[in-house]
């Protein structure tokens, strides 16, 4: 699945030139692979940050680069931290029916049973998938999962011609005994305050000596 983005060839470069695209909403990109020069693009700001949004963290488009159809896989994506729009973009060039080698994010989903801890251990598996059809994520599902319950990469439900490069044996999800907080420190913390009132009695009675004392003369 891709989507279609009207490119434009890029003529400048630097920060300067940089800048005056990302002021016009539109945003810096390149185009490697294939053994061709890197191809310098502009892209519509809006349109591509919504595409990658939509598509996810491999986010296939088709750019129209003066009526010439580049399919271009997403390899590194630059988001400015604070007004959060894309500032960089670099691509892979790929062909249909090609194969490529991504990094799939892994999902959990569902409630484990009651009084587990489910922990994630790894977040990403790597596949080989045909460009036109990588995988947006997969899923583990933890539903009802028991303590002791472990979810390995080779239990994943891979589509027709995706195949797993991540070692079947890799832990994804571990769902464990949830661990009651242990509350045995609060004895001892009594104790402190016990000797601290001790301390405070001890003082308030010298203190009303020396007052007394202070009557007296």
């Amino acid at each position: 699945m891709s989507e279609k983005i009207t490119a434009e060839l890029r003529t400048e470069f630097g920060k300067g030139a940089a800048r005056r695209i990302r002021r016009a909403d539109k945003v810096p990109a390149v185009v490697y692979g294939h053994g061709n020069d890197p191809i310098h693009l502009t892209l519509p700001g809006h349109d591509t940050m919504m595409a990658i949004k939509h598509l996810g963290a491999n986010a296939l488009l088709e750019l129209d680069i003066d009526g010439t159809s580049q399919l271009a896989l997403t390899k590194q994506v630059q988001v400015d931290p604070i007004r959060r729009v894309l500032e960089h973009v670099d691509f892979v060039a790929v062909r249909r029916g090609e194969k490529v080698t991504v990094d799939v994010p892994v999902l959990v989903v569902g409630e484990a049973a009651r009084e587990t801890l489910v922990v994630s251990d790894t977040s990403t598996v790597q596949v080989e998938a045909e460009a036109t059809h990588i995988p947006e994520s997969f899923e583990v599902d933890v539903t009802d999962a028991e303590a002791g319950t472990q979810f390995l990469a080779g239990g994943l439900d891979l589509p027709k011609g995706t195949t797993l490069l991540t070692d079947p044996e890799t832990l994804l999800v571990n769902v464990t005994a949830q661990v009651e907080q242990d509350l045995g420190e609060e004895p001892e913390a009594a104790e402190g305050d016990e000797a601290a009132e001790g301390d405070a009695d001890s003082g308030e009675g010298a203190g009303d000596d020396a007052a007394e004392g202070g009557d007296e003369e």
